[in-house]
């Protein structure tokens, strides 16, 4: 939950993430958007390992983009 409210309030950097979480912050408060960040963490971190996959921050399509 560390990285979840670090995320939240010490990043100053934008993500999708953060953009993510902000609204549940503000509607539900800070505690329940970092539980929120921390579970779709560990749903990404658990596919990419029952996976195998390799972690991409951009889309394919984002990446075409830029």
């Amino acid at each position: 939950m560390e990285t979840a409210t670090a995320l939240l309030t010490r990043v100053g950097k934008w993500s999708s993430l953060k953009a993510w979480s902000l609204p549940i912050a503000k509607r539900s408060g800070m505690k329940k958007a970092a539980v929120a960040v921390d579970r779709k963490m560990a749903v990404i971190m658990h596919r990419l390992w029952t996976t195998g996959g390799a972690f991409r921050w951009l889309s394919s399509a984002a990446i075409e983009i830029a």
